[in-house]
């Protein structure tokens, strides 16, 4: 069974500084709830083919997985995708002009496999929660709350 989570809120501030800060990974653990720490594996500058190490802490488990840019349209789209980890994920951020500032979609795919696959649908009643709550983490932190 695949999980699809997609969920999306207006932040206050100009798309390009929703942006650069959204899709700079180093920000990722003062946002995210539960990730806990990145690394570089290349270079640290957002390219496609980019590599990124990522540890957090999900569902009670410690998760390592690596992210690798696969698409990256400044200001307007981020898609990395899981080139090592627990199962398959792909993760996309969307930025575009909305009244009162910047609508920005994260959508998280992927097809999870083995006790993930019997576990999905928790997982993504799970990850869709955190996502909306990594959103208004987001929302917070850029509109100074």
């Amino acid at each position: 069974m695949a999980v699809d989570v997609r969920v999306e809120t207006v932040i206050a501030r100009p798309v390009a500084e929703v942006a650069a800060y959204a899709a700079d990974p180093s920000h990722a653990p003062e946002w995210y709830a539960n990730i806990r720490s990145v690394e570089w594996r290349t270079d640290p500058v957002l390219v496609e083919g980019a590599e990124m190490d990522f540890v957090a802490r999900f569902l009670g488990r410690r998760l390592a997985y690596t992210y690798r840019v696969a698409t990256y349209r400044p200001e307007r789209l981020l898609v990395m995708r899981t080139a090592e980890g627990p199962f398959p994920m792909e993760t996309a951020y969307t930025w575009e002009p909305a009244p009162g500032g910047t609508r920005m979609t994260l959508r998280n795919t992927g097809e999870p496999a083995g006790f993930a696959r019997i576990a999905a649908p928790v997982m993504e009643a799970a990850m869709r929660r955190a996502t909306r709550a990594d959103l208004a983490r987001l929302k917070g932190i850029l509109e100074g709350q």
